[in-house]
């Protein structure tokens, strides 16, 4: 009663309508249930069977707990508040209104200063005060506890740098040096900010979002604190999230994710609308990923936003912030599958596509910047876009190989996938090739135009020559497609012919005009080694040849036969003459490949030059 006006204003009137009671002479009371509706947060009971009275709190914030605490304080023991326990406290002194004009040094005045000097100052601190504040609402709301922690978060964040915020790092780097990993070892034993802020409520986090926001905290930040409120709340969001931080299966245990499918999908919308677009359009314009979240964790909410049937501005939304970080992506993150009944691949290769083409987007809007401010200090940004392009194209090649095993992946479909990248994406086309064989291998029911058509995305020009070797002898390979490597495998050794003549004439010169043995001798060591691997070439190329010597005669035999059974020649006229065959052969190649050479069988044997025989002059008699 000395330290609560509630429970002392209960009991007084308590007493004063007993005294009035007895000095009427036992009528019993009017006005007591007009009091019970008004003081409806205590009530004082009287139990008539055992002669007692009882004081009923009902919906008392912070529970038995915090009532508990605030009666030690009422009886002078020593109060151990906590940042767990200020917000309770706090309140439950607001509803038995303890406050300093009823008893000085009151339990409100103290849960006060304790709040402001202690817990405001401490992120952390202030975090956990605004997890015990769910609790307590709409009543720490009334009270300014709630905007309180959450202005004194922003203001911490917003002035924090983004590499180590609020002294932790802002996510777990395997790759950090052992002088970061030192500076930071006292917050390596506790949680990270993220995962403090990932115990909130959904609403009471996007609260503090928007307060980030308000206060013009990075972008990569507030990215970093979705993604990782979505791996907390959300099960099984990464295939890849048992390799991440960590420790996954318990974070998800701990921060109690909704129940149902609905749930999930209202918080992952959430999270989604809520990421900021600066990282998309930086990212785009750098060709690198910006921001402390990884491709992989953007494909994991891309392939639950698919589980949970996510409206289409979600996912759209996640697939170009996932195309800006598309040249960090693995090819695991793009086997995405397909979930859907109208989709008759194992992989969703249309979002893949649709990914590829908001990452060209980007680049397209990167070079026209780098074009309107062409510049030397500009020459960086255009070499990054150039390595971004490469590591796609080595990224969807590879992509393409893993799904060329899918029976029911269409030959159009693979090809588009195939083109939709520019032509400066690769390099060389190996990659490509490798996809190319896997399909074809995986798919022998197709038809020489199909065959002819996935052949055609190769560019046998930008084959090495370890993949013209292989596509020289490779059976499943159209034999259009074959003629043109062995083509382009000449011109590659040529041009190593070539080169090679030209280094060991600059070596035979330089070594001329220094005297020095040592290196005129390394030169020649070079260059006998590079013969003979030269040699070695033209002789594999020679058994090469044979080989289609004698598959070329065998199908003009084959060509004759069928024009004896034809009948296209009569049987009066005899067998047909070798030129007559030569000019079918020369057609049927003409149409089957498309160019016109003469008609003529290729002979590997060595060539010999023959002598012409001289005619004898005839001397004219004057």
């Amino acid at each position: 009663m000395s330290r609560s006006k509630k429970i002392h204003d209960l009991i007084t009137n308590k007493e004063s309508r007993e005294a009035v009671r007895r000095d009427t002479g036992g009528e019993p009371e009017e006005d007591a249930g007009e009091i019970r509706e008004e003081e409806v947060e205590v009530v004082l009971e009287e139990d008539e069977e055992a002669d007692v009275h009882r004081i009923r709190l009902p919906e008392f914030p912070g529970g038995a707990e915090a009532f508990e605490l605030a009666a030690k304080f009422c009886y002078g023991v020593k109060l151990d508040l906590t940042p767990a326990t200020a917000a309770p406290l706090r309140c439950a002194a607001e509803r038995l209104g303890m406050s300093d004009d009823h008893s000085d040094d009151n339990l409100i005045s103290r849960a006060d200063r304790f709040i402001s000097q202690t817990v405001l100052r401490n992120p952390r601190d202030a975090i956990r005060a605004l997890k015990s504040c769910e609790g307590l609402l709409p009543l720490a709301d009334s009270l300014g506890l709630v905007s309180r922690c959450v202005d004194a978060i922003a203001a911490k964040a917003a002035a924090s740098t983004p590499t180590a915020l609020f002294g932790w790092p802002i996510a777990d780097d395997a790759r950090a040096s052992d002088r970061q990993r030192r500076k930071n070892s006292a917050a390596a034993a506790g949680a990270t900010w993220f995962d403090d802020l990932a115990d909130l409520s959904l609403a009471t986090f996007t609260r503090v979002i928007a307060a980030m926001k308000e206060r013009g905290v990075g972008p990569e930040v507030i990215e970093g604190a979705l993604i990782a409120y979505a791996k907390r709340s959300i099960p099984g969001l990464s295939r890849t999230g048992r390799h991440v931080g960590g420790g996954g299966g318990a974070a998800t245990a701990a921060g109690a994710p909704p129940s149902s499918d609905g749930d999930q999908k209202a918080l992952l919308e959430t999270v989604i609308a809520n990421l900021p677009e600066e990282t998309i359009k930086s990212s785009a314009h750098t060709g690198t990923a910006v921001g402390a979240t990884a491709a992989r964790v953007l494909f994991g909410l891309l392939r639950t936003a698919s589980i949970l049937h996510a409206s289409e501005a979600s996912r759209d939304m996640l697939e170009r912030r996932i195309a800006a970080r598309l040249p960090d992506a693995a090819v695991d993150d793009l086997l995405i599958p397909s979930y859907s009944y109208l989709v008759e691949t194992l992989y969703d290769v249309d979002c893949v596509e649709r990914v590829v083409r908001y990452f060209l987007e980007g680049r397209d809007v990167a070079e026209e910047v780098n074009e309107d401010e062409r510049s030397e200090a500009e020459t960086p940004g255009r070499e990054a876009c150039r390595r971004a392009m490469l590591a796609v194209g080595r990224l969807i090649d590879s992509y393409l190989g893993e799904i060329a095993t899918d029976a029911n992946l269409k030959p159009d479909k693979f090809c588009d996938l195939a083109w939709a990248l520019p032509d400066g994406a690769r390099v060389y086309d190996d990659g490509l090739y490798r996809a190319v064989d896997i399909y074809l291998k995986a798919h022998p029911g197709l038809s020489e135009e199909e065959k002819e058509k996935v052949s055609g995305v190769v560019d046998g020009r930008k084959l090495t020559l370890e993949a013209c070797t292989h596509a020289a002898q490779n059976e499943r390979l159209p034999l259009r497609t074959v003629v043109q490597v062995l083509f382009f495998e000449q011109l590659q050794l040529r041009r190593a012919i070539a080169r090679t003549i030209m280094a060991n004439e600059g070596g035979a010169a330089g070594s001329g005009e220094e005297g020095g043995d040592s290196d005129g001798g390394g030169t020649w060591r070079v260059a006998t080694q590079g013969n003979q691997m030269l040699r070695l070439d033209m002789d594999s190329m020679r058994n090469r040849v044979h080989e289609l010597e004698r598959e070329c005669t065998s199908m003009r035999k084959a060509i004759e036969k069928m024009d004896r059974r034809g009948g296209a020649v009569a049987t009066d006229r005899g067998t047909p003459s070798s030129a007559a065959a030569d000019g079918r052969w020369g057609s049927m190649v003409t149409k089957r490949f498309g160019c016109k050479f003469p008609t003529q069988v290729c002979q590997s044997q060595q060539r010999t030059v023959v002598a012409r025989p001289r005619r004898p002059r005839i001397e004219q008699s004057p």
